[in-house]
């Protein structure tokens, strides 16, 4: 109990700190990019840090399927793959900033 309260008082002190490093952070999320595919590349999404898509590109081969509901399905696949990939980087983003903050292992600091 008192390691915790040791723990939330260096924190505090860290506010000016940890606030800086967020905002950081924050510029930072556009940056941070990941891709996903589906239909063995049909469908490829390119979504960044703030959970916006940047592109989704289909190649000629998904186009003359004229399957709509196919292409649909791949092209909500190919977002997921890509939002759960970016999510991931920035959860590794995050951590690694918490950590030179000092701040304890699974603190949420309500970034995503």
């Amino acid at each position: 109990m008192f390691k915790e309260i040791g723990q939330i008082a260096s924190m505090l002190k860290n506010m000016p700190k940890i606030r800086e490093e967020m905002e950081k952070l924050q510029g930072k999320m556009t940056q941070i990019t990941a891709e996903g595919d589906a239909g063995a590349g049909m469908v490829k999404v390119k979504v960044n840090g703030r959970m916006e898509i940047l592109a989704c590109t289909l190649s000629d081969e998904a186009i003359k399927l004229q399957d709509k509901e196919l292409l649909e399905d791949l092209i909500v696949g190919a977002v997921n793959q890509a939002l759960t990939k970016v999510r991931q980087s920035v959860a590794e983003e995050t951590g690694k900033m918490a950590q030179g903050l000092g701040v304890p292992p699974g603190m949420n600091l309500g970034i995503s």
